[in-house]
């Protein structure tokens, strides 16, 4: 496996993708720069501005990305890299952009309105319904997830000196982050800089938070000090207008990321040019069916002192379908997209013509990062299925800082190591407290009904409608799942993301069939996706009986006990009944457009 030729051939095909098959789907639907966006018909000060471009794609590719275009190919890379690859470039030109691209345009053209009242408008109340409640609560369980790993990122343990030393590094940074966006919003707040400037004084002022905190680090805070710390922080994030935190915060933090696949590229290409990188080990094929159960470099089971199989707790398990496509969501296609582009990206907008390379262009920079992550993993494939890493973040900066460190010396490797852990903690908070705002939507068009608005609805409804009242809702949900035991539930989150994904385009598909425009691009993906979803719960539902039929010793021996395993089994379940009827009322409403 040659890693450079491996990156430039995925940039190629992810460029001809944009310029070819996104410029045909902006003429398909008819994109006009001339049509008022909603961030100009609606601007309020609060979620509606128009924004330059630049800015709000930082603020979409900030949102969109999190951890999951790391994790995903990382933990498929089991499968070997050929069917990852593969399902990164068609999936992301194919299937991904095509998602995020029609629902940001969608909600363009529908007032900024998030997909879910998109869907009441467009099949009926009911299915407006199940689609928010589904949306709200897989939001908060990523919250959940996010504001957990977050703060392991940025907590104290007294276990290893060193690792304590860089989390607080990495927090010390993140919330120096925090304060430069406060005060960016405030300066800016109604002035448009030269897009020049803007830039230059953006990385200037990231340099100065990431040197702050290379020196300057107090904070000696356990997990759970940070967990509630960071529940305060997203409850402000969710509550305050865009402008003074939110979107300064995910601009000014794109730079971080965009300087990390930087760096990151040019230790693929320094590395390339050196000969480190073109001719690893890792397989182009592993069969349909792979194990976690951690191997040496001859394929030889590797075992505890028990006799027991070491897990390698970075790797996927199971079949090739649908677990490659469940495994691999940000970087392929992800539902959660769909909530950021009709959710606050649309409210942004300045020009319809923006949309294309905010909404397309951003899923392919991901697709970008995936690939990163491919060739991060492959540099260090023996110590990865050997199980010698406990989470695909640490394959991730010790891939590339590897790669770097044989262009720049091996006492940068350290240096490196941890601006990559501070690139993905970015990541993940930028995630968070999009996602918590986004919650907070959901959690309030629960309770508004047809014909009503936040402000013309009464009694009980307005309470829980109020803005207020749905965020601590938000996250009080949140931290209690992150603390107690989101873990149990996490692993069905995989398969609810990529339903969203497949409701997501059905609504889509709806929509640009009663405005008149072509739709048929979106019929592979959507009938795909849906069974890929389908297909993963089954499964889920079937292992999980299994457990039960193994009795009291093999069920303890599952995450959460047999009470984990009942959660899983009742939610798999009712995922799988919300995606039939949700699936059969939009093809219904789909068809008797066409």
């Amino acid at each position: 496996m040659n890693l450079l030729l491996v990156l430039i051939i995925s940039v190629v095909v992810l460029f001809l993708g944009y310029v070819i098959y996104g410029s045909w789907l902006a003429r398909q639907w008819g994109i006009d720069p001339k049509k008022e966006t909603p961030a100009h018909s609606l601007e309020d000060g609060d979620d509606f501005e128009p924004t330059p471009p630049y800015v709000v794609l930082g603020h979409h590719f900030s949102s969109i990305a999190g951890a999951g275009p790391i994790n995903g190919p990382i933990q498929a890379a089991i499968f070997g890299w050929v069917p990852v690859l593969l399902w990164i470039l068609l999936g992301g030109v194919f299937f991904g952009a095509v998602h995020d691209f029609g629902t940001l345009f969608t909600s363009l053209r529908n007032k900024g309105q998030s997909l879910a009242l998109i869907v009441r408008d467009y099949i009926d109340n009911t299915a407006k319904t199940l689609f928010t409640l589904f949306a709200f609560l897989s939001l908060v369980l990523l919250v959940a997830a996010f504001t957990s790993i977050v703060a392991g990122t940025f907590a104290v343990t007294g276990a290893d000196a060193a690792v304590d030393d860089r989390n607080m590094t990495t927090a010390s940074i993140s919330i120096c982050f925090i304060g430069a966006a406060i005060v960016w919003g405030i300066l800016f707040r109604g002035r448009r800089a030269p897009m020049d400037v803007d830039i230059v004084f953006g990385i200037v002022v990231i340099v100065i938070c990431v040197a702050f905190g290379l020196i300057f680090h107090p904070l000696a805070l356990n997990t759970q000090a940070w967990m509630w710390i960071l529940g305060a922080y997203i409850l402000a994030a969710s509550l305050a207008p865009m402008w003074i935190l939110l979107q300064p915060r995910d601009y000014l933090s794109s730079y971080l990321l965009y300087a990390m696949m930087l760096l990151s590229i040019v230790g693929i290409i320094g590395a390339g040019i050196n000969g480190a990188v073109t001719n690893l080990d890792m397989p182009a094929f592993n069969g349909f069916w792979v194990s976690n159960a951690a191997v040496d470099a001859s394929g030889t089971a590797l075992l505890n002192a028990d006799g027991s199989s070491i897990i390698n707790q970075a790797a996927a398990s199971g079949y090739l379908f649908p677990t490659l496509f469940i495994t691999i969501a940000c970087g392929a296609i992800s539902g959660f997209h769909s909530l950021v582009a009709s959710g606050t990206t649309s409210k942004q907008i300045d020009n319809e013509l923006h949309a294309q390379p905010i909404g397309y262009g951003g899923m392919l920079i991901e697709c970008v990062l995936a690939v990163i992550s491919v060739c991060a993993v492959a540099f260090v494939w023996n110590q990865y299925q050997a199980g010698e890493f406990s989470a695909p973040t640490q394959v991730f900066a010790s891939g590339l800082s590897g790669m770097l460190s044989t262009v720049l010396g091996e006492a940068s490797q350290p240096v490196f190591y941890q601006l990559l852990i501070l690139a993905v903690s970015a990541f993940c908070l930028t995630t968070l407290d999009t996602a918590t705002r986004l919650a907070r939507f959901m959690f309030q068009e629960l309770w508004i009904p047809v014909g009503k608005t936040e402000a013309t609805v009464s009694g009980w409804r307005a309470v829980l409608a109020n803005k207020y009242v749905a965020t601590f809702v938000t996250v009080g949900l949140g931290l209690f799942l992150g603390m107690t035991g989101y873990s149990i539930i996490w692993p069905l989150f995989g398969a609810a993301n990529q339903l969203l994904a497949a409701l997501a385009m059905l609504a889509v598909s709806v929509w640009l069939r009663n405005a008149g425009h072509n739709n048929k691009m979106f019929y592979v993906p959507m009938v795909f996706m849906m069974l890929v979803t389908l297909a993963s719960l089954f499964f889920t539902i079937r292992d999980k009986f299994v457990l039960f039929s193994g009795g009291p010793e093999l069920l303890s021996a599952q995450a959460g006990g047999s009470v984990g395993v009942v959660v899983q089994l009742a939610i798999a379940a009712v995922l799988f009944v919300l995606a039939i009827v949700l699936a059969v009322k939009s093809f219904k409403s789909l068809m008797s457009r066409a």
